[in-house]
């Protein structure tokens, strides 16, 4: 079997194991992520057979697949992809669970000269699903509160934008602001201050709507994105929230603390851009401040 050189580095910087054998399951081919798997090099491997008690797979009732049930042979006698979960006998004796897929390699007329198997450490495999769970939580997710983030409300919101624009499914923001935030930090500490925000954060995100979405936009604001939803609606959910907002409280050894938040809430136009939209409900939300806090104005 020839491995094209460019094909062979490339396999190289995979973090999956990868060999090849030929009909004879004869191993002509082992890249590095295999070595670091198993802990055979190249060199202790190639030109032996597959079956010479070097991986030695096992299934789950620890019967060995070397001899039967060897996916490798059974995928050059047919010429069919498998996928199975195994253990194979790592070179210091331990057994290292795997997933191995199996494939056939063809010549130039079509005739099965061997096979691939790709595995992958399932312990690895899950630290990396997890690894990118949690990037993906870190692009998307506020640290403190658990809600969104900048970033992705104001990519919700541009989808909503788009929706509005094409069907005419009109949505709300609605900017909040929670009051005398600066007073709640400067009395109590840093820390009761992020208390609080996390107290307001759950309120908020605890009674939205089925469709709706909340993120912290920064410092002490919070924007929250109403999807089908008219001006009477919106007027109707943002006092929802201010009520309860103001009917929570963060208990604390020997007193309570209530806060309020003053709210700014806008419906889609036509025209609109996000820019725009929270720019509007942002004075909307001020209008609330200088009317005396604790307000939900909609304009």
């Amino acid at each position: 079997m020839v491995i094209d050189k460019h094909y062979m580095e490339m396999l190289e910087y995979l973090y999956e194991g990868v060999y090849f054998v030929d009909k004879q399951r004869t191993i002509t081919y082992w890249n590095k992520g295999a070595e670091k798997i198993t802990g055979y090099s190249a060199v202790e491997v190639k030109n032996r057979k597959c079956y010479e008690n070097i991986l030695n797979h096992k299934d789950e009732g620890n019967n060995s697949l070397c001899h039967n049930g060897c996916t490798l042979h059974a995928t050059i006698g047919d010429g069919n992809q498998r996928e199975a979960h195994v253990y194979l006998q790592h070179k210091k004796g331990h057994r290292v669970p795997v997933t191995v897929r199996t494939m056939p390699v063809f010549d130039e007329n079509n005739q099965i000269t061997g096979a691939i198997e790709i595995f992958i450490d399932d312990k690895n495999e899950a630290k990396i699903l997890s690894n990118l769970e949690q990037y993906r939580k870190e692009a998307s997710e506020d640290q403190l509160t658990g809600l969104s983030n900048r970033r992705y409300i104001k990519a919700v919101m541009e989808a909503k934008l788009i929706e509005f624009n094409q069907l005419n499914t009109s949505f709300g923001i609605a900017f909040i602001d929670i009051d005398h935030f600066k007073h709640i930090n400067d009395e109590y500490g840093h820390d009761i201050g992020d208390e609080i925000l996390k107290l307001v954060a759950n309120t908020l995100e605890s009674n939205l709507r089925r469709h709706d979405m909340v993120g912290r936009w920064g410092g002490e604001e919070f924007i929250v994105v109403f999807s089908n939803i008219d001006a009477e609606g919106l007027a109707i959910v943002t006092e929802k929230m201010r009520f309860l907002v103001e009917a929570s409280k963060l208990r604390m050894k020997d007193k309570e603390i209530h806060v309020t938040i003053s709210i700014g809430a806008t419906i889609s136009l036509p025209g609109d851009d996000i820019e725009g939209m929270v720019k509007r409900s942002d004075e909307l939300m001020y209008q609330s401040k200088m009317n005396g806090r604790n307000i939900a104005t909609i304009g």
